[in-house]
């Protein structure tokens, strides 16, 4: 005979986690979007404190074969034929080098002005919703009480149960639901003190003002074409963050994932009879 089961809502994201995680979507869709336009502007990353734009590490641009042409990206010694995505793109009869296409941009026309503009903007959009997320968090517990991880949970053999868990799609049910498991505390954490902080830090050596306010970033990051290239690679990082959860959140129940955070409220399976 199966072991009945019953429905529980429990309160599981406050106002402030909700609304800066949605301000935090918004923000960080423009700043990817409005970045690669900047991108666009020299699709090439380099190494060191100054560099000859001779030797880059990765390169997206065009091959000009006389009757037709190639998109070509290049990383290291590594070199591939992207023409319709990276380096050459377009419609039919309308193709031009670029390093990421037109679709993928903020703008979709090619303007490193209004590019800037619009990554500036929603810069400054999401350091302040950042601010106030790590206010409210440190104010209310939730670092600590929510994604603080137990010793228990950074034993080897836990971790190394739940990722054989998640690769089978097996995931925590009934009461292991109301808290957040190693692995989800651990990513978090790593984007929220590492990859976020990193890409205001290099975003912020790019710029020359900053250079000569605080010209120790520069130094801190290798030069300012290093800070450009670790900044490239820790968009890419948020990016594989952000697909990962969204199969995550398919995956446990989309519907239930995304309710709880707009009304707060996670719905959780508990053995035996209804209260």
């Amino acid at each position: 005979m199966a072991t009945p089961t019953h429905e529980v809502l429990v309160y599981r994201h406050a106002v402030a986690t909700r609304l800066t995680h949605w301000i935090n979507l918004i923000a960080l869709s423009f700043l990817l979007l409005s970045g690669l336009q900047v991108f666009n502007a020299h699709p090439a990353l380099y190494w060191g404190q100054k560099s000859t734009f001779a030797r880059p590490w990765l390169e997206m641009g065009m091959i000009d074969r006389g009757d037709h042409a190639i998109g070509v990206t290049q990383i290291g010694s590594l070199r591939l034929e992207t023409t319709g995505l990276f380096g050459y793109s377009g419609a039919v009869g309308h193709e031009e080098p670029r390093g990421f296409p037109a679709w993928a941009t903020i703008p979709t026309y090619r303007d490193l002005a209004d590019g800037r503009h619009w990554h500036f903007f929603f810069a400054w959009v999401f350091v302040l919703n950042g601010l106030v997320y790590l206010s409210a968090g440190m104010l209310s517990g939730h670092f600590r009480n929510d994604l603080a991880p137990t010793r228990e949970q950074l034993a080897p053999a836990h971790l190394l149960k739940e990722i054989a868990d998640h690769a089978r799609l097996r995931f925590p049910k009934g009461e292991e639901e109301r808290h957040y498991n190693a692995l989800q505390k651990l990513a978090y954490l790593a984007v929220i003190f590492g990859l976020l902080p990193l890409m205001v830090l290099t975003g912020l050596t790019m710029s020359p003002g900053m250079d000569a306010a605080w010209p120790w970033l520069p130094h801190l990051f290798g030069g300012r074409q290093s800070a450009r290239s670790i900044h490239f690679i820790c968009a890419g990082l948020i990016v594989a963050f952000v697909l990962v959860h969204l199969a995550m959140v398919i995956a446990v129940g989309a519907f239930n994932s995304v309710r709880s955070m707009i009304t707060g409220r996670y719905a959780i399976r508990l053995e035996g009879d209804a209260p």
